[in-house]
């Protein structure tokens, strides 16, 4: 199955050329946009694999536009741009872009800034996830240790005394040890 692409170009002629180029190397261009402005709906409305954006001073408003597929809608997105500002640069790294070229494309290079930005964005996306679970580890953490200082507060338990009462009530349950402590401290709120 060839990769779906959304193709974002204000000039028609450079855009036909784009997608005549990507059509070669094995792509398929699902939607073709003059701008960014309603970006983020076609994203959600054409189901791109990779958002492709080639104009030649993008804005503030593209910015915001791969900001909220970035968030929404998570994409690889290449950019190509005649804009060498390095502060643009990291901001549209900050939004998103997971390959931003300079001094336009060539047919010999889309196929390996294409596969640079999938790599790339899968890679984000792993990282992503694994902080996300590392901050749910570490939230679930917090209440498995207020709950024990609770039960230590209210029963005179030792840490280890708290934390086995716990776990015995979890297994009892056939619950998480988070889960129980999240139901202490539910009760421990009401009363």
């Amino acid at each position: 199955m060839s990769l779906r692409i959304m193709l974002v170009d204000e000039d028609d002629e450079r855009g036909a050329v784009l997608q005549e180029a990507l059509a070669e190397a094995g792509y398929r261009v699902v939607a073709r946009l003059r701008n960014e402005e309603n970006l983020a709906v076609a994203v959600r409305e054409y189901k791109p694999d990779m958002v492709i954006i080639d104009m030649e001073a993008p804005g503030r408003d593209t910015l915001e536009q791969m900001r909220e597929v970035s968030r929404d809608n998570p994409k690889p997105i290449v950019l190509f741009s005649n804009n060498r500002d390095s502060e643009y640069i990291r901001q549209a790294v900050r939004a998103g872009v997971s390959a931003y070229v300079v001094d336009g494309l060539s047919r010999d290079r889309i196929l390996p800034i294409v596969e640079v930005a999938m790599a790339r964005f899968s890679e984000f996306q792993v990282l992503r996830r694994e902080l996300e679970d590392t901050r749910a580890r570490l939230a679930d953490r917090k209440l498995v240790e207020k709950a024990k200082g609770l039960l230590m507060k209210h029963r005179g338990l030792s840490e280890d005394e708290a934390y086995q009462s716990l776990r015995k009530t979890a297994m009892a349950r056939n619950q998480r040890i988070v889960d129980v402590a999240r139901m202490l401290l539910a009760l421990e709120e009401f009363l």
